[in-house]
């Protein structure tokens, strides 16, 4: 009995004794964390100066009505009509690889995701047709690790700068099948689209430029490679120049269109405040 008291005393002595550690507070609520972040507009608006490709519709707008009506109250509605892939938007898996997503099929965790954003502005400055190369996307990664799994990644080539001049911004002003041999863009050089399906996991390829291979392209192989692997793409980005190199989260949000090989989109990226450029 003595030993079991002292035992008892010497166990009351250190609870007593020994505070435990204070649990770390909680985070704040996701509203209030967003709403401290910083918010970035990645779209360009549509509007009747959205550059298409050289073969696509343009972008169409109708009032069908605006004022009064005879009720009383104020009422205003318009039709709008263009093309899948015009303006700022979502290149759908299916656009070139048969059988892959749709639309509507791409899972909504593949649309939001963390952004890398390699700036190769300087190369294209040079060279209106430059190519992205794996070599680039190493030099990134050399300086800021491995583009992560599931990362939507961003290519600046600064030519969003030149939105909505058709003739600076795609090398012609030009609309019909002829004028496609006359466009000059950079884009992702297809070895380097081969190298992120061998050895990166990401969800999506974005570019500020109007497709994922460059302008004098005529077989695509970029987007053949990538949408082979159900990896989308994001055409005609804006204001890249804005984002950090690393710390954003991207969110491309298409309209569901059910079988769309693709469709207008709006993309955001929060950053914290201490990760803006």
């Amino acid at each position: 009995m003595r030993d079991s008291a002292c035992f008892s005393a010497l166990l009351l002595l250190l609870v007593v004794g020994c505070e435990a550690p204070e649990a770390p507070d909680p985070p704040p609520p996701l509203s209030e964390q967003l709403a401290q972040a910083q918010w970035i507009e990645l779209t360009h608006p549509l509007n009747e100066e959205t550059l298409v490709w050289p073969t696509s519709i343009p972008f169409e707008f109708e009032v069908t009505f605006q004022g009064m009506t005879d009720d009383g109250y104020y009422y205003a509605s318009r039709n709008f009509s263009g093309p899948e892939h015009g303006g700022t938007h979502l290149d759908a898996p299916i656009h070139f690889a048969e059988d892959r997503w749709t639309t509507e099929q791409i899972p909504l965790e593949r649309l939001v995701g963390p952004g890398a954003v390699v700036d190769v502005s300087q190369q294209a400055a040079a060279d209106p047709n430059y190519q992205v190369t794996a070599d680039d996307l190493q030099a990134w990664e050399a300086e800021h690790g491995p583009i992560p799994p599931g990362a939507i990644l961003m290519l600046h080539t600064g030519r969003s700068e030149l939105w909505p001049d058709a003739q600076a911004y795609m090398g012609t002003d030009a609309q019909g099948e002829e004028a496609v041999a006359e466009l000059e863009f950079p884009g992702l050089h297809p070895d380097a689209a081969q190298w992120l399906v061998d050895e990166r996991a990401i969800a999506a390829v974005g570019l500020d430029t109007p497709s994922l291979d460059h302008g004098p392209s005529t077989l695509f192989e970029t987007h053949r490679i990538l949408m082979a692997e159900n990896i989308y793409g994001l055409e005609n980005v804006a204001n890249l120049s804005a984002l950090p190199a690393t710390g954003a989260t991207i969110l491309a949000l298409p309209p569901l269109l059910e079988g769309g090989t693709g469709g207008p989109v709006r993309i955001v990226a929060v950053v914290d405040g201490a990760g803006a450029p």
